[in-house]
């Protein structure tokens, strides 16, 4: 089965044209190892109500099955990716985040200091990634193994 994915980066800087998108950028490129197609890939600034109406965008219009998002995530005072990802989400879906924290603490003593979510709106699943493409990459290996399998429960198949 094929997923309908939406790659957004949540960055004021990259936004701004101050640094280069790697971290949204490589998550395009790692969808295709879920079988992915992306359907919509943007760049917004770290402002909540933007980043809510653009989730709620991207899975009731362009009707995303998975929404993976890069950025904003940590402790700045501007990081609010979590916060807007859960003002959308029906479902909370922690254990992908827990175990994305659990499995990176080896490898970065600050995997603590990430405030990633994942839940469910409707038929779709929305995972939170770090910005930074290092972390992006250590935590969709974390998550690859079992992505396919929970889109397909969320989409209501019988996988057993």
């Amino acid at each position: 089965m094929s997923w309908k994915v939406g790659v957004l980066t949540v960055s004021d800087r990259v936004f701004r044209g101050e640094r280069d998108d790697r971290g949204g950028l490589l998550l395009c490129e790692l969808v295709r190892r879920i079988n992915g197609e992306v359907a919509v890939y943007e760049i917004i600034p770290d402002e909540q109500p933007v980043i809510e109406a653009t989730l709620v965008r991207f899975i009731d219009e362009v009707r995303c099955d998975l929404v993976l998002t890069t950025g904003g995530t940590g402790f700045a005072p501007r990081d609010v990716t979590p916060e807007a990802t859960k003002a959308v989400i029906e479902k909370e879906a922690p254990g992908l985040t827990e175990m994305m924290r659990m499995k990176t603490l080896s490898r970065t003593k600050y995997a603590p200091l990430s405030r990633s979510v994942a839940g469910i709106r409707k038929e779709t699943l929305i995972i939170n990634f770090p910005g930074n493409p290092k972390g992006v990459q250590e935590c969709f290996d974390v998550v690859q193994p079992v992505l396919s399998h929970a889109l397909a429960l969320i989409k209501g198949k019988d996988v057993h």
